[in-house]
């Protein structure tokens, strides 16, 4: 009875290092769509009254939560039944990350429509300002729920080989820790420029140690919003052609001779912008059609 008591305490054991080396090749896997994650979650969580940033970001996180809950039996349904599905999913994910690593650059040097943002300057009435609230927190958990079930994939992948109790394990630890980082940092950043205001309230303009870090803190954010979106526009690309070169037969030589970090870049530049190119040409033809 003994025996088989501490038999059972082994198997759990080497299950639990199991799951925690599975964990952390799966956490470094989406890795970089979690900089993306973070860099979008921040821009959509900021530009907020200071009093309703945590709200609304709370409000965006809970939303995060209820996207995991729908994706991860859906996921772990696939990998029970469809395994190679798994597969296909990522690489169809694996498009749609490089179509939107493309489009940012895109972007960049093509002027286009800001999405709707609220003007700290003008005077909106509470109920305005709930309808505007509730249009970026929408905006932000649909973009979130897309971002969450390529992380959960990309997780999946990277045990769809394991025990159905191994992948269920480590794929919710990843869910959960992406949630919580994530959120929780993009949290420390939207209040980054209130902190440093009040170091610098609590240095009486006086231009001393406290001054200096209170006006670097406010000086500071939006610099750190753009640097993890363009930060974030080269991790999405990386992380495509990761996907693509590792499970694509016929990329897996693809420019062997140059570095696997600029290769996985490369690949994902060109078929984000073959994507891009297709978008618009379906776009063009679609509206001359509604035009006619």
């Amino acid at each position: 009875m003994a025996s088989g008591f501490f038999a059972l305490l082994d198997d759990i054991a080497v299950l639990m290092d199991d799951v925690a080396a599975m964990t952390k090749i799966a956490t470094k896997k989406t890795a970089g769509i979690l900089g993306d994650d973070l860099a979008v979650n921040a821009e959509k969580a900021s530009g907020f009254v200071s009093s309703r940033e945590i709200p609304v970001l709370w409000a965006i996180t809970k939303g995060s939560f209820l996207n995991k809950l729908i994706i991860l039996p859906l996921a772990f349904l696939l990998s029970a039944f469809l395994p190679w599905a798994v597969i296909v999913v990522l690489v169809l994910g694996g498009l749609y990350l490089a179509y939107e690593g493309a489009e940012k650059i895109y972007e960049f040097f093509v002027p286009h429509p800001k999405e709707i943002t609220i003007d700290l300057k003008k005077d909106y009435s509470e109920e305005q300002l709930l309808d505007l609230e509730k249009t970026k927190i929408k905006s932000a958990i649909v973009t979130d729920f897309i971002l969450s079930v390529e992380i959960v994939i990309i997780a999946l992948g990277s045990v769809v080989n394991e025990l159905l109790t191994t992948q269920i394990i480590v794929v919710s630890i990843v869910a959960l820790v992406s949630t919580i980082g994530v959120y929780g940092i993009v949290a420390l950043i939207v209040r980054m420029d209130d902190f440093g205001l009040k170091l610098i309230q609590k240095s009486r303009g006086k231009k001393g140690f406290l001054f200096l870090v209170g006006n670097f803190l406010v000086q500071a954010l939006p610099k750190v919003i753009k640097s993890l979106s363009v930060i974030g526009t080269i991790a999405l690309l990386l992380v495509a052609g990761g996907i693509f070169v590792h499970n694509i037969e016929f990329l897996h030589h693809f420019l062997e001779q140059i570095p696997s970090i600029l290769r996985d870049f490369l690949t994902g530049l060109a078929a984000g912008f073959a994507c891009l190119l297709i978008v618009k040409t379906l776009k063009m033809i679609f509206s001359s059609k509604n035009v006619n």
